[in-house]
């Protein structure tokens, strides 16, 4: 099977896997197979209020990223090196993202989610890669112009099953108003 058929099917078990989690906590979810940019999952509570989900998959403890998603980075035209001028505009700063490790088939691991912001991921991936950089005097050694950028799971740790973070988020939302005239219907004399 080739690498990007692998890469494909993992991101597909991870979706499936989010949703199955999110059932047994009694929230419908459904994917959306990579069909719409932003997201990939969406949950929602019998109020019908919804929360998009960015799902991230990986075979290994580590997720491969682009730094210029997460910072604002350039190269030096004569050093070579690279410049970080601060972190990127996230557009959706607070979007969910769910960061899977799909476990080996036939193995004993089991899968790990990690559920948190863009934000946290954000700041993440910064300190990351800022402290992997300083080490390399910020000249990448291959390639000055990659902006390779990796996060693994001893960052990701404080955010295991962070399950909560989901609930929270539907539970502050503003449930569908047409679900009061729904139950205005179901009591109204004569039905």
């Amino acid at each position: 099977m080739s690498r990007g058929r692998r890469n494909q099917l993992t991101g597909q078990i991870a979706e499936h896997l989010v949703c199955a989690e999110l059932g047994r906590l009694g929230l419908a979810a459904t994917a959306f197979a990579g069909n719409i940019p932003t997201f990939d999952v969406l949950a929602t509570d019998e109020l019908c209020r919804t929360v998009p989900i960015q799902v991230k998959a990986t075979n290994s403890d580590n997720w491969p990223s682009d730094a210029r998603t997460w910072m604002q980075i350039d190269v030096d035209p004569d050093t070579q090196q690279q410049r970080l001028h601060g972190p990127a505009n996230l557009v959706t700063p607070d979007l969910v993202y769910v960061c899977v490790a799909v476990a080996p088939p036939r193995s004993d691991r089991r899968d790990r989610f990690f559920v948190l912001l863009a934000r946290d991921l954000q700041s993440l991936c910064i300190a990351g890669y800022s402290a992997w950089m300083t080490t390399k005097q910020w000249k990448r050694p291959r390639n000055p112009h990659s902006f390779d950028c990796r996060y693994d799971i001893a960052q990701l740790l404080p955010f295991e099953n962070n399950w909560r973070l989901i609930q929270e988020r539907l539970a502050n939302a503003v449930p569908d108003p047409s679900l009061a005239a729904l139950d205005a219907t179901a009591v109204a004399p004569g039905t």
